[in-house]
């Protein structure tokens, strides 16, 4: 097998080319990798239905009804954003998007992600982990954790330079 490793740094991963007929299939996976970036596995379509119901809720009851799928699915990162975004004060707020944000990178771990490469918002199964990423940096600045706010504002740019939107960033 011929194989050529490039270059690994913010936003690259290591590519592997092999000669023609030879891994064909990884090497094509890899490459859509690069181009296109890394997505999150598609949410259980049940606790996708859960969670919709319990966003047609108003009051008290809709945070209440986004906490117990939290609770029965704690992996369901769209749930954690929900529940951030209905959090009662800023520390409940703050808790909801950091737990969302660590869960999500762990999710990309488990999903062949390496800490580089990008996560487009395009992908509807990423917005949940960077809606908990950008709802952690509006946190952490409200409570004075500029350092990690700034973290986390650079992280979301790195992960999607192309769409500042979802991070509430200017780039100019």
């Amino acid at each position: 097998d011929l194989q050529h490793r490039g270059a690994r740094g913010p936003g690259r991963f290591a590519v592997v080319v092999r000669a023609p007929g030879a891994g064909g299939v990884v090497a094509d996976a890899q490459r859509r990798a690069v181009v296109g970036g890394r997505r999150m596995p598609a949410p259980d379509p049940v606790v996708a239905a859960r969670l919709d119901a319990a966003l047609a809720l108003t009051g008290v009851d809709r945070r209440s009804a986004v906490a117990e799928v939290v609770a029965s699915a704690p992996k369901c990162l769209d749930a954690w954003a929900a529940l951030g975004d209905l959090g009662r004060d800023t520390i409940d707020r703050y808790a909801a998007y950091r737990v969302g944000y660590h869960r999500g990178l762990d999710a990309l771990r488990a999903n062949g992600w390496r800490g580089s490469g990008y996560v487009r918002w395009s992908e509807p199964t990423n917005r949940g982990f960077l809606r908990c990423m950008r709802g952690l940096a509006e946190m952490a600045t409200v409570i004075g954790e500029t350092d990690e706010a700034e973290r986390c504002r650079t992280f979301l740019l790195q992960l999607d330079p192309s769409h500042t939107e979802h991070t509430g960033i200017a780039t100019d």
